[in-house]
């Protein structure tokens, strides 16, 4: 069973019974996605590290300077 025919069956239970329907699939993935983020700044703040940023600075030691593109 896919998870729009769930959804669509337990609207329907939910209805009969005169219950609040349930969420839609998939309506508070960014929210989550936020929360997660979240979280893991929060982790970097008690462990000492910058919240931001640690990603990128870390990829620009890897790099060499910009080089600029050769022109056509």
């Amino acid at each position: 069973m896919s998870i729009t025919q769930q959804y669509l069956l337990d609207t329907y239970r939910a209805q009969r019974l005169g219950e609040p329907a349930p969420p839609a699939p998939g309506a508070h993935d960014w929210q989550l996605v936020r929360e997660v983020r979240d979280y893991q700044h929060f982790r970097a703040v008690l462990a000492g590290r910058p919240p931001r940023g640690r990603l990128r600075a870390a990829l620009a030691g890897w790099l060499p300077g910009r080089r600029s593109r050769p022109s056509c």
